[in-house]
């Protein structure tokens, strides 16, 4: 079997059993459009709409990716499904990737959602789109690979959705999302830069309103740094953990 088909299966396999299924799919655009609902009608007076939006998509994203992979990966292992996959006669990387890419599909369609609600309250002109597609797409690359993480470190699915919030929540405030690094407390600046959201957060801002504080060209090379490390990790842990 060629290793491209054996992908595409698995993917197509994920598709059906877990991403679009009608639950799977209704809360996928629930989530983000709640999300957008939240913060865009917070209040009777204006909202800047532009200014919200990249931490919205920002939050759609990593949300929705992290949850849905790490509960995917960890009810397989449980259920021993995933055993047989390690059986097939493809390399662990591809294998792990194919597992990986439906999540990343699904959390770049979250982050749509708020653009399409957002595009029917303000002028989106001026959006440099060549930069927002990438990091939309880096930023569910690297928060797939934090699911896959979390979801080769534990045991249980409710481990999986506990750890996950011990990873996200700190994420969700100190990453620059809603105000900028540079506000926070001098201590926990280094924490801020230690973590992928900021870098791909830093990228929307520039790439909706121009405010990023970051070059774009170390924001793009942190995010691919933040993939590989985290992707390695999981590596190394399903072959300690789950085949030796």
């Amino acid at each position: 079997m060629k290793p491209w088909i054996a992908c595409w299966n698995i993917l197509l396999k994920d598709m059906r059993t877990y991403y679009l299924k009608p639950p799977n799919l209704s809360w996928g655009i629930i989530f983000p459009f709640a999300w957008t609902l939240m913060f865009f009608v917070r209040s009777e007076t204006a909202v800047d709409v532009r200014s919200l939006l990249p931490g919205i998509m920002a939050l759609s994203i990593l949300f929705g990716t992290t949850s849905m992979l790490a509960v995917t990966v960890t009810f397989e292992k449980k259920g021993r499904s995933f055993d047989r996959l390690l059986l097939a006669p493809i390399p662990l990387e591809l294998l792990m990737l194919a597992k990986t890419s439906g999540a990343v599909f699904f959390g770049t369609l979250n982050a749509f959602v708020p653009i399409v609600m957002a595009a029917f309250m303000t002028d989106l002109s001026g959006v440099a789109w060549w930069q927002l597609l990438p990091a939309v797409v880096l930023i569910a690359v690297s928060s797939a690979f934090l699911g896959l993480f979390i979801a080769v470190s534990v045991s249980e699915v409710f481990e999986a959705q506990t750890f996950s919030n011990f990873f996200r929540f700190p994420m969700v405030f100190l990453c620059g999302l809603f105000f900028p690094v540079k506000a926070l407390p001098f201590a926990l600046q280094p924490f801020a830069y230690a973590i992928p959201l900021t870098y791909g957060a830093d990228l929307l801002h520039e790439a909706v309103n121009g405010m990023g504080s970051l070059p774009v060209a170390i924001s793009f090379a942190a995010l691919l740094v933040f993939c590989g490390v985290l992707f390695l990790i999981s590596l190394r842990n399903v072959r300690k953990r789950w085949i030796v």
